[in-house]
């Protein structure tokens, strides 16, 4: 393990929410804004983003790249998680204030991210 544990742990978590998109695409469909082109392909291309990105931080020659990506990625989703306060159908049944949680916990997932290019 040439890294520490929890960098390893961020990595098992976006290749499980990777997987997810495969194994639950509709979780997912349904919360594509109606903006955006061809939800499922972006489903299915997240979804792969995050597993490639999840094992990418595992190893020196692409994590830096892997970690930039991810937190791109995070940013993009940004979209999603302020198109879902819109309105009642916009999103998908959640509760608001869990809608508004998600807004700072994407934060804390980029600053966690980012915690790893310094290694």
């Amino acid at each position: 393990m040439k890294y520490p544990w929890h960098l390893y742990l961020m990595a098992l978590v976006y290749v499980f929410a990777g997987t997810m998109h495969y194994i639950k695409p509709k979780i997912y469909l349904r919360i594509m804004p109606r903006y955006l082109p061809d939800h499922k392909f972006l489903v299915q291309l997240s979804g792969a983003a995050e597993i490639i990105l999840g094992i990418g931080v595992c190893f020196s020659a692409t994590k830096n790249i892997s970690i930039f990506s991810i937190i791109s990625m995070l940013t993009v989703f940004f979209l999603v998680h302020f198109y879902m306060l819109k309105g009642e159908k916009e999103s998908a049944g959640i509760a608001r204030w869990l809608l508004i949680l998600r807004i700072p916990l994407q934060f804390a997932l980029i600053y966690w991210a980012y915690v790893y290019l310094k290694l």
